[in-house]
């Protein structure tokens, strides 16, 4: 069954707090990436089947959140189950009930952007959806976030820079082999993908409909790009 994405920005949080958190899908993730990521996010959340990636990394979860339809039975055994954190709502991904139960800084997202496209694209939309949660999706070759709607960034000359519009959106570019023009953007339209970083990159969008895809290498100038240091 498909699942529609609905608005559930109001709903309480079951975890806070104010450490950078790792996020931890079902998807194909690297057990090394795993690692780097709670060196910066040391506080690990599974949406659903993500609990058994964590398990097989040698970390148990501080909280589970899903509608725990995928979750294996040996993980259910092993996880205290006062953290699991049922959501029996068929109208959104595990991926936004975590995006909208969780109050941290920032998150990195790993496991929702590798394995089934659908799974990837409904990760996409949801950053969009939820403007007001700072999150990273970690691939693994690229990053991906939402772009505030102005953006400054210093990054090695020759760079990959990828812009993909996820609604109708304009924008001002510097630093950008191929610039953008207050040219109308919009996934049927117009993207600006595999651009090329010539100098430090400063954007300006008229909306927030707009994802940065960036390789994963450039994390760290990311987080710094977005305040988050």
């Amino acid at each position: 069954m498909s699942k529609r994405s609905i608005n559930t920005e109001m709903c309480p949080p079951v975890v806070r707090t104010r450490t950078f958190l790792t996020l931890l899908g079902g998807g194909p993730t690297h057990l090394s990436h795993i690692k780097q990521s709670l060196k910066i996010a040391p506080i690990l959340v599974a949406a659903d089947s993500g609990a058994d990636s964590a398990l097989r990394a040698g970390h148990m979860p501080a909280a589970v959140i899903g509608d725990m339809d995928s979750i294996s039975e040996e993980s259910r055994a092993a996880i205290d189950p006062d953290i699991f954190h049922h959501i029996d709502d068929q109208h959104s991904t595990d991926f936004e009930k975590c995006l909208t139960r969780i109050e941290a800084p920032l998150i990195l997202a790993h496991g929702f952007s590798g394995g089934l496209l659908d799974h990837q694209l409904a990760a996409c939309n949801a950053l969009v959806r939820h403007p007001t949660q700072n999150c990273i999706l970690m691939g693994r070759e690229d990053i991906c976030f939402l772009a505030p709607l102005e953006f400054d960034i210093d990054l090695p000359h020759g760079t990959r820079f990828s812009l993909f519009p996820m609604g109708e959106v304009q924008g001002i570019s510097e630093g950008l082999l191929y610039p953008i023009e207050e040219v109308d953007m919009s996934p049927g339209h117009l993207i600006g993908t595999s651009n090329t970083v010539t100098r430090p990159v400063r954007l300006k969008f008229s909306s927030r409909h707009m994802l940065v895809l960036l390789p994963r290498t450039q994390l760290q100038r990311a987080l710094q790009a977005l305040g988050k240091t």
